[in-house]
């Protein structure tokens, strides 16, 4: 596994353990999958 790869690897584990009302996001709809999503993760981040 390359060195980006075990960091996106990563990376997504940790958005799937992070619920999005725990962030202070609002949830809409159906989810796909579980946790934040990159957009959610960027627009927290500032």
């Amino acid at each position: 596994m390359s060195r980006a790869n075990a960091l996106g690897e990563y990376l997504r584990a940790r958005r799937e353990l992070t619920d999005p009302a725990d962030a202070g996001m609002r949830v809409v709809g159906v989810r796909r999958t579980p946790g934040l999503r990159r957009e959610e993760v960027a627009t927290l981040a500032g």
